[in-house]
């Protein structure tokens, strides 16, 4: 978000958007797979927040403002999947990758659709672990899970996730 674009933020706000924006940006930016999307998210998260600063912000700023991002861009997907499905045929354009060029299209799109699937709890620890490189017991703090959980988490994740892109990849549906 541009300084132009981003409207005047309360003090504490802005502090924590210079302190987050990034965090969410990229979170965002992973899970809906553009872009555009990713500064709506960003957008509408920090919007939010000008309105109604809710207490448990202030507990984990970085772990309420990560759920979100994942939470929000999430819905975002699945608003964009329903507008497919009712003959809105201008999202079935693949936005650019934020994996790099080395990747091909079909199996970014084939990973976003499998990513779609889980839950968002399992997206957030996949996204901080592989995308923000936390390790698992930081990963377990900033959720306040047991580092246990996160470690099972991420291997049920992974197995999933390969057992739906192979599906996909052969054709079928899982």
């Amino acid at each position: 978000m541009s300084e132009i674009d981003r409207p005047q933020f309360t003090p504490e706000v802005e502090v924590l958007f210079r302190q987050h924006s990034r965090l969410v940006y990229r979170t965002a930016c992973v899970v809906t797979g553009n872009r555009e999307d990713a500064e709506d998210v960003l957008q509408t998260i920090f919007l939010r927040l000008t309105r109604d600063v809710p207490a448990s912000l202030y507990k984990n700023p970085a772990g309420y403002l990560y759920r979100a991002a994942v939470n929000i861009s999430l819905n975002k997907i699945g608003l964009r999947r329903r507008q497919v499905l009712t003959g809105d045929f201008q999202f079935l354009e693949l936005a650019q990758s934020p994996l790099g060029s080395n990747v091909d299209e079909g199996t970014v799109r084939r990973l976003h659709e499998a990513i779609s699937t889980l839950s968002p709890r399992t997206v957030e620890i996949l996204i901080l672990r592989y995308v923000h490189d936390y390790t698992e017991p930081e990963i377990a703090k900033l959720l306040g899970r047991a580092r246990s959980t996160i470690a099972v988490t991420l291997f049920r994740a992974r197995n999933r996730l390969r057992t739906l892109l192979v599906a996909r990849s052969n054709g079928e549906k899982k």
